[in-house]
C-alpha cells in the first residue's frame, strides 16, 4: 500500500501545533509529535527539517489560517477585533502558540513583517480616508486594536464571553472612530 505523504504532513502538523501550543519550542518533544501524528520521528525531519523549522511551518500555517478566517478590515476595527476574539474563542491554543513565540523568539519573522505593514498602510489609508480617528498615529492604533482583542486571552483566568466581547468591540469602536469634522469655531 503506497504511504499517502500529504495525510501524514496533516497528521505531523496537527499533532505539532498542539505540542508547541502546550510546551512552546524548548519544551515541545519531536518524539511525542511523532506518537501523536502516528508518524516516523524521521519522517518529521524529512518533511520539516529540525524541531526550529517544524515550528515555523505551524506558526505559518496558524497565520495563514487566522489571516484567511479574519480578514483585516481597516475601515471596520471593531468587526476586525470581533473577528480576532471570536477566532480566539474557537481555539484558544492559538493564543499559547502566539505567546510561546513572543517568549523564545521575539524578533518579527518576514511574513509578521509582511502583514504588518499591509495592515499599517491599509489603516493609515482608512484614517486619510475619513473611515478612522486620525488623532492617533496607525503604528498606535493597530498596536491598541490587536492588544484589545487579544487582552482577554492573555490576561484572565475565566473563559471569555459574550458580553467580553462587547467590551472589546466597544473599546476598539471608540478608539476608532471616525470624528466628524468641525463647521468652524462658536464665537466666545
Amino acid at each position: 500500500m503506497a504511504r499517502d505523504s500529504s495525510a501524514t504532513k496533516a497528521r505531523i502538523l496537527a499533532a505539532a501545533f498542539d505540542e508547541f501550543a502546550e510546551y512552546g519550542i524548548a519544551g515541545a518533544r519531536v518524539d511525542r509529535i511523532a506518537d501523536t501524528a502516528g508518524a516516523n520521528k524521521r519522517m518529521i525531519y524529512v518533511y520539516y527539517g529540525n524541531k526550529e523549522q517544524l515550528f515555523d511551518q505551524v506558526l505559518q500555517q496558524a497565520m495563514e489560517q487566522g489571516a484567511e478566517s479574519v480578514p483585516f478590515d481597516a475601515e471596520n476595527l471593531p468587526g476586525y477585533a470581533g473577528a480576532i476574539f471570536d477566532h480566539l474563542t474557537a481555539d484558544p491554543r492559538l493564543m499559547r502558540l502566539v505567546m510561546w513565540k513572543r517568549l523564545e523568539r521575539p524578533e518579527a519573522t518576514a511574513p509578521e513583517t509582511e502583514a504588518y505593514a499591509r495592515k499599517h498602510a491599509a489603516l493609515a489609508a482608512a484614517q486619510q480616508g475619513g473611515h478612522v480617528d486620525p488623532t492617533h498615529d496607525p503604528a498606535d492604533v493597530l498596536t491598541l486594536v490587536l492588544a484589545l482583542a487579544q487582552a482577554w486571552y492573555t490576561t484572565a483566568a475565566a473563559p471569555a464571553g459574550p458580553g467580553h466581547r462587547a467590551a472589546v468591540v466597544d473599546a476598539v469602536s471608540r478608539l476608532t472612530a471616525a470624528k466628524p469634522p468641525t463647521q468652524g469655531l462658536l464665537a466666545p
